[in-house]
């Protein structure tokens, strides 16, 4: 039998879904049949009352672990991304959610896939993440990082927030609005997506600046420079406390004059995508798009 490139493997999921449960049950099995070190999160641990696998945090496998196995659906991914992307650990996503644009391994090709990639025979994929810092009186008081976006709101009060953008410190507009997607590649296909943003390939090093309902008409989406700096400075004249998403997972309160920076992070995450990956046909399948309706003639 073929070698395995990776000895010991993290397993993470939620124990909110039950379709879980079964799917880590399994991977563990595998895992072990296989002979590789397996250690599971401590959320999907709860799923396996009977295993005798050593159990730990995202920061326990991201120590332990050459490889991390994601269970779930996107937003489960996205939340050990942040740690395991400053790590240096690939991760592999498995799909027991709805749209799965990042777990993109079905339950029922688990084996056969699985042990591909385990063995070397998988597709590489690098997604940058954008790190977001709050400043206020000079301070840094908050930061994080996001693979999909971060996003500047209201909050619960439907209010238009006023702000000011600025690129590299050049000043780009004042604003009026719901507030503003910043989208890295990956996160073109989320939110920035349902507000009317582009989709952009993964592998490219843009962003993309979605305004949310501005309320001037002209104001539409921007694509700069991923190695851009993005800043917004927070008006003095809101009636509403704004604030910043980050991935929709971490929030910042902003109070009236703060200023947030947002850049690229250093590091990205490796996504092993299984022998035969589409980026197209995973867009064709989420997004419901129509079929080739004329074969292409092949060379």
């Amino acid at each position: 039998m073929k070698a395995f490139c990776f000895t010991h493997v993290g397993v993470i999921g939620t124990h909110r879904n039950p379709l879980v449960a079964e799917t880590v049950q399994n991977l563990v099995t595998l895992l072990d049949q296989w002979g590789i070190n397996v250690t599971v999160g401590t959320k999907a641990a709860h799923t396996l009352p009977k295993s005798s696998a050593p159990t730990g945090d995202i920061h326990t496998i991201s120590q332990q672990c050459d490889c991390v196995i994601a269970v779930g659906g996107d937003g489960n991914l996205l939340s050990a991304a942040r740690e395991l992307s400053t790590a240096n650990i690939p991760v592999i996503g498995v799909n027991r959610g709805q749209l799965g644009f990042l777990t993109d391994i079905k339950p029922d090709e688990l084996e056969t896939q699985l042990k591909a990639i385990l063995q070397g025979d998988y597709q590489e994929g690098r997604r940058f993440l954008l790190e977001g810092t709050l400043m206020r009186d000079g301070q840094a008081i908050a930061s994080g990082n996001a693979l999909n976006d971060i996003v500047l709101f209201p909050g619960e009060v439907a209010q238009l927030i006023e702000f000011e953008l600025s690129i590299d410190n050049q000043f780009v507009y004042s604003q009026r609005s719901d507030g503003l997607i910043i989208s890295t590649p990956t996160g073109s296909t989320a939110y920035a997506l349902s507000a009317g943003g582009p989709i952009m390939q993964p592998s490219l090093n843009a962003l993309v600046l979605v305004p949310k309902l501005p309320h001037t008409l002209t104001n539409r989406p921007i694509v700069i420079d991923g190695d851009k700096t993005i800043q917004l400075h927070i008006g003095d004249n809101n009636k509403t406390t704004p604030h910043l998403s980050l991935d929709g997972q971490h929030h910042f309160d902003l109070q009236q004059g703060d200023y947030v920076e947002i850049r690229k992070q250093p590091q990205p995450l490796t996504l092993l995508h299984p022998p035969g990956y589409d980026y197209y046909h995973v867009l064709r399948t989420k997004l419901r798009w129509g079929t080739q309706l004329i074969p292409l003639e092949r060379k």
